[in-house]
């Protein structure tokens, strides 16, 4: 029976790890912590990256002559970079939850592309079900309210542009 024998998947293959690396990673832990440490990277981003898109705005001969559609254009593309950061995490979150909760392993034994699967024990599958409902899912909500923020952010900067 393959759950009795000893765990064959490498260990930077499994998804406890791929947990631990994620939490360890200076841009995956923005959301680990609260929803205001997340909030405050994506602003600082959001900053970073708007003398750029006000500078691309400034291109157009109509948003030129008119300074404030111009700062609302720019202040609406400079979210792209904001969600594209979450989509990232998103991503990355999404895809040890998804491990997290499997009841199979699949993994690459020598890294020629030989996928095995490998079933997980109960006593695993309790504990990786476990860290799936109660530390990734949580970090999944704040990604989640996150994005929903900024796409409406991104819809409401449309609109007043427009408006302008």
């Amino acid at each position: 029976m393959a759950s009795m024998s000893p765990c064959p998947v490498p260990p930077e293959q499994r998804p406890q790890e791929e947990f631990q690396q994620l939490c360890t990673s200076w841009f995956f832990t923005w959301p680990t912590e609260s929803q205001q440490g997340l909030d405050k990277a994506l602003l600082i981003s959001w900053f970073g990256i708007l003398p750029l898109t006000v500078l691309v705005a400034s291109g157009s001969w109509t948003l030129r002559n008119d300074p404030p559609r111009l700062l609302a254009a720019g202040a609406v593309a400079a979210f792209v970079l904001p969600m594209l950061l979450l989509v990232r995490q998103w991503l990355g979150w999404s895809y040890v939850h998804k491990r997290l909760l499997a009841e199979q392993v699949e993994y690459e034994e020598s890294g020629w592309y030989d996928g095995q699967v490998w079933e997980k024990p109960l006593a695993w599958r309790e504990r990786d079900m476990l860290m799936a409902r109660h530390e990734v899912r949580p970090i999944l909500g704040r990604l989640a309210r996150a994005m929903a923020w900024t796409a409406g952010l991104m819809l409401v900067g449309g609109s007043l542009c427009q408006a302008l």
